[in-house]
């Protein structure tokens, strides 16, 4: 029994991402959007992290490619999937990817308001992940509560 709070976190963040890695891929849902994705994926190319220690050049259209879709599978399996192991495992992918996008904002000089975005879900997508655990603690300690007599033995 999950609670109210991380059912509508997973829900609503998945559906945000799953928005997000669409208009990373495609200009369907804004065409204005989706070019300066394209433009702005070239500058955080380039500063990749460890591509200059690795010799490494990675594609900017790749780079976009890849994480809109990752920004969708894990939205979908985040507002879909109902397994806890499963949506948490796609909420530390999508954490990994909002420290890279914060990483990219910040190295490339964009101003604060381009950054604040990707803190602000990376603070949800961690808040979502404490509410989990409390609520996973939470109903262990009623399951243990409830196989113990009075006498705080366990039962056999």
């Amino acid at each position: 029994m999950g609670s109210i709070v991380l059912k509508s976190l997973s829900i609503l963040l998945g559906i945000f991402f799953i928005f997000v890695g669409i208009t990373k891929l495609s200009p369907f849902i804004s065409k204005e959007l989706h070019k300066d994705l394209r433009k702005e994926y070239v500058r955080y190319a380039k500063v990749f992290p460890f591509s200059e220690m690795l010799d490494f050049k990675l594609p900017s259209k790749w780079y976009r490619r890849t994480v809109g879709g990752l920004e969708i599978l894990f939205g979908l399996a985040l507002a879909t999937i109902p397994s806890h192991k499963i949506k948490n495992t796609a909420n530390i992918g999508l954490v990994f990817l909002m420290i890279l996008a914060a990483y990219s904002h910040i190295v490339v000089g964009d101003p604060f308001d381009r950054c604040a975005p990707a803190l602000v879900f990376f603070f949800m997508l961690t808040g979502r992940l404490v509410v989990w655990y409390q609520t996973s603690r939470r109903e262990e300690l009623e399951k243990t509560a409830a196989t113990q007599n009075g006498n705080g033995l366990k039962r056999e």
